[in-house]
């Protein structure tokens, strides 16, 4: 009955149109009065306790980071390194614009900074050279998820402060997956490119990719910075954030000098609001959380699930299908506060590790960022390309599919996230 009274409570709110924050702390107060443990004190302890870690410092520096390179010209230089590469290829600007969102998801760690910083630059000039804009514009939506999927990620840093596993671990779990849906993405480009019979205007010249090569050395040089860091144990999550946004201040204001002073109020605002929604979605999904296993809700699923099969594949197929689901009608951060309390304890009861499940999760939930309604990354490039979420439907297909693709894959061959993190334990 709880369950019941939890999905009625979170998704009537939903409906009627209150923001997520604010439907999941209505939630927590539905469960409470149900539960006959009327204590407000009790949901406002659990909110705090929701965004009261060191750990989650990270995000607003990551951000910030972000919008400091975007600003600065950081993001530009690395679309020109990108373009120089595979510039003479047919349909190039796509491939350049998968390529660029790599580069920039090893800083930003955030789908919508990295949407809005590569689209900002490229839609404009996909436009200019006569590329379907719908299919772009749908292409920079998918290619923006890869951002919290190559590590730094922000939506790994939330599971990894909820489930209380080691983010360098998730870290390092999420570069393969972040790769294959990139070469995914490639794949279905490439077709559609071959099919329209784009035509390059580009050159190769080793000339052109020496000179933006060293343009956007600086540039290139923060994601190294960062991951080598955290990967070598010098530096936590949380300091490498520093250290990105200390790093892109100075190669924007001094070496690139592109980053006028006028500009920081802008973009501490910005990061300001950012952060604001993850925290508080944060601590309004904790109040949940807290009283979601009080009432025993996860083994409840458990049961459930178990009692549909107990077969370890059929599990993980049917709990991704409700993931999927939960991706459409609710963003990455809630959701990850919100399931992972409840869906853990049954992927422990199979023994699986933690950590694949989180980045299994992480991948999940960067699909619904680009399925409405909710997707947040949909309204971003719809906001750059002037188009209607509804004439990206279409359009949008054929990429979703190669990433469903991809998690069905590390899903089913666990070594796909596992390899680099066991190596360099």
């Amino acid at each position: 009955m709880v369950v019941l009274i939890f999905l009625l409570s979170l998704f009537g709110f939903i409906l009627l149109n209150i923001p997520i924050a604010f439907s999941l702390l209505l939630t927590a107060v539905v469960l409470m009065v149900y539960m006959g443990d009327i204590s407000p004190f009790v949901v406002m302890q659990s909110m705090i306790r929701g965004f009261d870690s060191f750990t989650l410092l990270a995000i607003p520096f990551f951000i910030l980071a972000g919008e400091i390179m975007n600003v600065g010209g950081l993001s530009r230089r690395i679309v020109g390194f990108a373009r120089s590469f595979i510039g003479q290829i047919t349909g190039s600007l796509g491939y350049t614009s998968i390529l660029s969102s790599m580069v920039f998801a090893g800083v930003s760690g955030s789908a919508d900074a990295d949407t809005s910083a590569i689209g900002s630059i490229l839609l404009p000039i996909m436009k200019e050279e006569k590329y379907d804009v719908r299919t772009s514009t749908a292409l920079i939506a998918t290619s923006g998820c890869i951002g919290p999927v190559i590590p730094p990620s922000i939506p790994m840093i939330l599971y990894g402060v909820t489930a209380g596993v080691s983010i360098v671990k998730l870290f390092l779990g999420g570069i393969v997956p972040g790769v294959l849906i990139g070469a995914g993405l490639m794949v279905v480009w490439g077709i559609h490119a071959r099919k329209q019979g784009y035509k390059s205007t580009d050159k190769f010249s080793w000339i052109a990719i020496w000179v933006n090569a060293k343009k956007a050395f600086f540039a290139l040089l923060l994601p190294v910075i960062i991951l080598g860091g955290i990967v070598s144990g010098i530096v936590t999550p949380t300091e490498s954030a520093v250290i990105a946004v200390v790093y892109a201040f100075f190669v924007s204001k001094f070496i690139y000098k592109e980053l006028n002073l006028n500009a920081l109020p802008s973009i501490l605002v910005a990061t300001a609001r950012s952060t604001s929604i993850i925290m508080l979605v944060c601590g309004a999904a904790m109040s949940v959380a807290y009283y979601i296993t009080t009432a025993h809700v996860p083994s409840q699923l458990s049961k459930l699930l178990l009692s549909v099969s107990d077969n370890i594949y059929v599990t993980m197929f049917l709990i991704n299908i409700l993931l999927l689901l939960i991706g459409c009608v609710m963003d990455l951060a809630p959701a990850i506060f919100l399931m992972t309390p409840i869906l853990l304890p049954i992927i422990q009861s199979y023994s699986l590790d933690p950590v694949y499940f989180g980045v299994i999760m992480c991948v999940n939930l960067c699909i619904g960022l680009v399925t409405p309604p909710v997707g947040t990354v949909l309204y971003v490039v719809c906001g750059l390309s002037k188009i209607s979420i509804f004439e990206l439907t279409k359009p949008l297909l054929p990429f979703i599919l190669v990433m469903i693709a991809v998690l069905l894959m590390i899903t089913y061959v666990p070594g796909l996230i596992m390899f680099i993190p066991n190596a360099f334990a």
